[in-house]
């Protein structure tokens, strides 16, 4: 960016963990979990990014999570089935999410080979992954939305730790059994 006097502002890009950190810094509530899967990060993105059928067995508490008719990718044509294109980008589109118990949420979701966020009126959720030491690190945030959000909190708090664990113990078997 040019200021009018011909000096330049620096920049800085940051890679998708940091981004999920940063997010999760300025988020209420949040609960991040990482891991380092040995696999390459295209084999992990492409499990995570199947956001339709990966999240319900990546997330005990969700049915389903289903791209709206007609949400596509960047070139806003619509997959079969609302799924990821080649290498997992589908750019933005929204979502509903219906949880075991019925619960409807429609999610703003941006997905990018790498990086996911998806925002609800209630709920926060991020996705990140990048290449370190031959496999690759992922990280998983979530938060909740809701001004109310603290006393939420308190009661997540017990067992938010074991809930992450175990959430990057069902995202390495979910990888295992797609190298089948």
């Amino acid at each position: 960016m040019s200021e009018p006097s011909g000096t330049t502002w620096p920049t800085a890009e940051l890679g998708p963990l940091r981004r999920l950190r940063v997010i999760a810094a300025t988020a209420k509530n949040p609960a991040v979990a990482t891991r380092r899967y040995d696999v390459p990060p295209e084999r992990l993105w492409e499990v995570v990014s199947d956001l339709e059928h990966e999240l319900p067995q990546l997330l005990p508490g969700v049915r389903s999570f289903t791209p709206e008719a007609g949400a596509g990718g960047a070139s806003g044509e619509a997959g079969a089935g609302g799924e990821a294109g080649a290498g997992g980008e589908r750019g933005r589109f929204r979502a509903v999410a219906v949880s075991r118990i019925g619960h409807r949420e429609t999610f703003e979701v941006l997905l990018a080979p790498g990086w996911c966020l998806m925002q609800s009126r209630v709920l926060l959720g991020a996705m990140a992954a990048e290449p370190e030491d031959g496999g690759t690190r992922f990280g998983f945030l979530s938060a909740f939305r809701l001004p109310g959000g603290g006393a939420l909190r308190a009661l997540r708090r017990p067992g938010a730790g074991v809930r992450g664990e175990a959430l990057l113990d069902r995202l390495g078997a979910r990888i295992a059994a797609r190298e089948r």
